[in-house]
């Protein structure tokens, strides 16, 4: 969904993994004799010239990335055997469902059913749109459109602010109704600013002219230079990712009637009423500069443009469940030129992912109009074996008790910092596997033969579901992702959450070797672990409110070993001539560096003080380092590279191996990494921060 509860950086600060795996059957590893795939190495690689090409490179020389995705990794692979559940599932339930059916398996199955009936939406043609279409050509003002704006929230149309709910965060019991930037239709503003994305920005318009041919429009080729015109507007005036990880900054509580004086030119009372929030007597606004000047676009734009922008975002939106001429102009935009992906997957892909949200912690718009949870409870149910929550529990106590020993003895911290550190710490819960509570689907109705208006329908309940609950107290026993989902997040509830999808062979292997399990499955939950204390998550304290409770000389000290740990990350260049941005990954690469170092410890502390054996001559601390670094094997296209580098908080594959291990003396004695190689640290520039 489009809210902040879903995708925000603002509160959930979601560490998405691009993970994924199959379950193990227990009586032998996935990948024998131990769990580390050992046909992956290329052992003509030095691991101190490229740990990662040493873990991997065979298994990169070996893989092809399949024309309809835009990389292919150890995660993707086994995603897609998750994905192969989800057909069975989803399939099976598609052949037993109704018309419109009242059980949460029927309206699974029929709206898969729906989905892949191409011959009837392409009968229908643009009819099941007509609502918004028509709603939009009847608007006589600019409140009229700001309530259309608002409706977006959890429908299909575009808006030029976000609105979302989620817990706030200086009064965490109780709910917030958060505003952020909105208005483009590209990935980020580098998009539309930096020249060397002026294909792509081509591309943009030539897609945004299809559409609006499609559609009918007279004068398509025109609206869409005007629209590109206008997303550029936006852009200029919007925050830049790094900017928005400054969470102090991101919070700005106003009245309605505030925020109308302090950005006018938006409609804002007919916004927050379109969007069922009319209301709400208080708001937070996040990126507070900007709201002025984009509400100032909004308010210089003729009302012809704006009902062709906003007619534009609902054909974008709405092209997946569309006739098949929509749907393949979206793949050439958003597939094909941003991620250099040659072919659309089969439909029942699509339809897999539609129904049951995708992965919604890479792609959190991939939730939107879903019947996500309703998947999520049939999945679990059927795959997800109750002995991995207990097994996965008991690994988590693991990492905390290291964690809390490395704060203990933390040689840069202060005492009374130390102190809330270790209070926020005991604070945490840890989420696995599935929420304790089903989502209730009886009012959402499912047709077997409306693919858009599911939907439609299944957005608007889920928003109402937000929207509904956002007087009461905070539910902490809430989740943001999906069982489904192949990923994990720390988020602003202090809660640590694992679904069940990412809790599999070879992320999480029951016969795999400890040594194993501790590399993978370990250093994923240290990493989320140390989101609570990375460059954001240090500014939230144990009550989970935004608070300073740091000393300033130990802030100082922090951000004087994140800035070390940044200018080695500037120098890594993922694809030619684009480096890596360190202020806008710093807090996913302090989580990675973190993470392996609690991880590995909480390994030393499993042993008891015996010595690891050693496995086909492998040590215990080889063991562990190649797991780490396997879970992160793949090979990308560069498209999507650039879309990673530009837009993504998480460092490109390759560096969360050989920018961490580094790092990490013991990865120095594991392997023997001296001196002269290409990835050699003197010791005093090795960055220690967790």
């Amino acid at each position: 969904m489009r809210n902040l509860a879903r995708r925000t950086r603002l509160l959930t600060l979601v560490a998405a993994l691009w993970l994924g795996a199959a379950w193990a059957d227990g009586s032998a590893p996935l990948y024998p004799p131990f769990g580390v795939d050992l046909s992956a190495r290329d052992l003509t690689v030095r691991p101190g010239d490229s740990f990662f090409g040493y873990a991997n490179g065979a298994w990169i020389a070996r893989t092809e990335i399949p024309a309809d995705k835009p990389f292919m990794t150890t995660g993707q692979v086994l995603r897609d055997r998750a994905e192969v559940q989800l057909r069975t599932l989803i399939e099976s339930a598609a052949a037993h469902t109704s018309h419109e059916p009242t059980t949460v398996e029927g309206k699974v199955g029929a709206y898969f059913k729906a989905f892949v009936d191409e011959a009837h939406i392409e009968s229908l043609g643009l009819k099941p749109l007509a609502p918004e279409l028509e709603g939009i050509a009847n608007a006589r003002s600019r409140a009229d459109l700001a309530q259309r704006m608002g409706r977006g929230a959890g429908g299909f149309e575009g808006a030029f602010f976000s609105a979302g709910i989620d817990a706030d965060l200086k009064d965490p019991a109780h709910y917030a109704v958060y505003l952020g930037q909105a208005g483009l239709t590209l990935p980020d503003r580098d998009y539309y600013l930096k020249p060397e994305f002026a294909t792509t920005r081509q591309a943009f318009e030539r897609y945004a002219t299809e559409l609006l041919t499609l559609a009918g429009d007279a004068d398509a080729a025109a609206e869409a230079r005007a629209i590109l015109a206008l997303e550029t507007r936006i852009a200029e005036a919007s925050w830049t990712k790094v900017e928005q990880r400054d969470l102090p900054a991101l919070y700005n509580p106003m009245t309605p009637a505030e925020l109308e004086a302090f950005a006018p030119g938006f409609p804002w009372k007919s916004y927050l009423a379109g969007a069922g929030l009319g209301h709400k007597g208080r708001v937070i606004v996040a990126e507070k500069t900007a709201f002025p000047k984009i509400a100032q676009v909004y308010a210089a734009t003729e009302l012809p443009l704006l009902k062709a922008w906003l007619r534009f975002t609902v054909l974008d939106r709405a092209a997946p469940y569309l006739p098949a001429r929509f749907d393949a102009a979206h793949f050439e935009l958003h597939d094909h030129v941003l991620q250099g992906i040659a072919a659309p997957g089969p439909r029942w892909r699509r339809g897999i992912r539609a129904v049951s949200g995708g992965d919604c912690g890479a792609e959190p718009d991939s939730c939107f109009g879903s019947l996500d949870w309703a998947v999520g409870e049939l999945y679990t149910a059927r795959y997800f074996p109750p002995e991995t929550k207990a097994r996965i529990e008991a690994l988590v106590r693991d990492v905390i008790a290291a964690y809390r020993e490395r704060i203990a003895h933390l040689d840069w911290m202060g005492e009374a910092t130390r102190a809330e550190a270790l209070r926020k710490l005991d604070t945490y819960v840890v989420k696995v596997g599935y929420p304790d509570h089903r989502r209730d689907y009886s009012g959402v109705v499912v047709r077997d033969d409306e693919a858009l208006g599911n939907a439609r329908r299944a957005a608007a309940a889920d928003w109402a579901f937000y929207v509904g609950r956002s007087d009461g107290p905070v539910d902490k026993s809430d989740w943001s992702m999906t069982p489904q989902t192949v990923d994990a997040y720390n988020g602003s509830l202090r809660d640590i959450v694992f679904p069940a999808a990412i809790l599999q062979a070879p992320n999480f292997d029951p016969a795999a070797d400890d040594a194993a399990n501790y590399g993978a499955i370990g250093t994923v939950i240290g990493h989320e672990l140390t989101h609570g204390f990375d460059d954001q998550g240090r500014t939230i304290d144990a009550a989970g409110a935004l608070r300073d409770w740091w000393t300033a000389a130990d802030a100082a000290a922090f951000k004087a070993r994140a800035a070390r740990l940044g200018a080695q990350y500037a120098t890594y260049e993922p694809v030619a001539g684009m480096h890596i941005n360190p202020d806008l990954t710093m807090g996913e690469n302090i989580a990675d560096l973190g993470g392996v170092a609690i991880a590995l410890d909480a390994y030393h502390a499993s042993l008891h003080g015996h010595a690891a054996p050693v496995l086909a001559g492998l040590t215990g601390d080889q063991r562990f380092f190649l797991a780490y670094a396997q879970v992160w094997r793949g090979k990308v296209r560069d498209d999507a590279i650039r879309r990673q580098v530009v837009s993504d908080p998480h460092s490109f594959r390759r560096f969360r191996v050989d920018g961490v291990v580094r790092n990490l003396d013991a990865w120095y004695a594991a392997f023997e990494v001296l001196s002269g190689t290409t990835l050699y640290l003197a010791p005093p520039d090795r960055v220690r921060i967790w």
